[in-house]
């Protein structure tokens, strides 16, 4: 079973969403007789209303406490709404208005499952904690490693890569060698209530869009965001500035957005850079997308640095070759062997040798020819 951890037969946490993958994983532990108990997160019921699928809400609780049951486990509940609201929905409705585009569910994994729950774990006398998460833990000479998924289809390791060893010791991944397809069909053989049970939401706490959610926090708190620009039209411009007329809120548009630009027909035009400070965005040919490099911030070793690596700038990026070059303050610039677009400020980059997470760190900009940097959304500062 990937990731055996820490070792030993203590006690096993298995955070239970009350999805396909987390009920699997909790009956494959409880099949092979380790000391499991159920553990679910009540995270986020700000629409209102109860609905499958939102992070954890109330339905889903429902579906993990029937799982555990019929495994034989003890189950228990944490409401950690206050906790989710400042460590995820906070900084995802900050990075909107600071014209990037974020990645919720990294963060969620470092600072809520994996640094929350896990130490509710250990208060609840477990010595590990498990999850449905497609990725494995491998025992290396220096540590445990962090690998893709067996099921490339359904890897997770990218929204991992701010784990460390230490943490690393401490959980397991029971799905990292299985496929999707095993998984349903254990969950069928089994009779488990959620053995035909859909994906989760990509961002599971958004009901309606993005900007509808971005707008609703803002208005309601608006001395924690600032909403007094909510709603202006952005001016959109060609990359030499030229103006092409008016659109919508600078923060309802991200980097590499090619739909619903407002820009009048012709050649197609992609979002190159929003400029939140201005209410700008900036449009061009899908060419101008294509960058050499990136920057960084708040670099991320999970073992020892790497210099050459492979380096992943979304979970479904196919990966490009690249150098890493540390700079002072957990700054990072990353030179790719070939152009890449859909650099994205607010995106995570992770670095990859073969199957194994070495770090990462989250974009801040494009390096432009020679690596000089290019202006990065948002980095004029202001909310617009």
């Amino acid at each position: 079973m990937s990731g055996a951890g820490a070792g030993g037969r203590g006690p096993i946490a298995v955070a239970m969403s009350g999805g396909l993958d987390s009920s699997v994983a909790a009956l494959l532990l409880a099949r092979a007789g380790e000391p499991v108990f159920g553990l679910s997160m009540l995270l986020w019921e700000g629409s209102g209303r109860a609905a499958p699928g939102r992070c954890c809400g109330a339905l889903d609780l429902g579906d993990a406490r029937r799982v555990a049951a019929q495994a034989g486990i003890a189950h228990h509940t944490l409401t950690m709404e206050r906790e989710f609201r400042e460590r995820v929905v906070d900084p995802f409705v900050e990075e909107y208005l600071t014209g990037r585009t974020p990645s919720p569910c990294v963060r969620c994994n470092t600072f809520v499952k994996f640094d929350l729950l896990l130490d509710r774990a250990r208060r609840l006398g477990a010595e590990r904690l498990a999850t449905g998460h497609y990725a494995r833990i491998v025992d290396g000479d220096a540590g445990p490693e962090l690998h893709a998924a067996a099921d490339a289809a359904k890897d997770q390791s990218y929204f991992l890569f701010e784990l460390t060893r230490e943490r690393l010791g401490r959980l397991l991944f029971p799905l990292g060698e299985r496929t999707k397809g095993e998984v349903r069909e254990i969950a069928r053989a089994a009779g488990l209530p959620v053995a035909e049970k859909g994906e989760s939401m990509e961002v599971c706490f958004v009901e309606g869009t993005v900007r509808d959610l971005v707008e609703s926090e803002a208005r309601a708190r608006p001395e924690r965001f600032g909403a007094a620009e909510l709603g202006r039209p952005s001016r959109l411009v060609d990359s030499a500035g030229t103006d092409l007329g008016r659109g919508e809120p600078y923060y309802r548009y991200t980097v590499g957005q090619r739909r619903g630009l407002g820009v009048a027909a012709g050649e197609r035009r992609y979002v190159l850079e929003v400029l939140p400070a201005t209410g700008t965005v900036v449009v061009g040919p899908g060419e101008d997308l294509a960058a050499p490099g990136l920057a960084g911030e708040r670099l991320h070793w999970v073992g020892e640095p790497e210099e050459e690596v492979t380096v992943r700038i979304r979970s479904r990026h196919p990966g490009v070759a690249a150098r890493v070059r540390p700079r002072p303050g957990g700054r990072v610039e990353v030179e790719f062997a070939e152009p890449q677009r859909g650099v994205a400020p607010g995106q995570a980059a992770v670095f990859y040798r073969g199957t194994r997470v070495v770090g990462g760190c989250w974009i801040t900009g494009r390096l432009g020819p020679g690596g000089a940097r290019r202006p990065a959304s948002g980095s004029a500062g202001g909310r617009g």
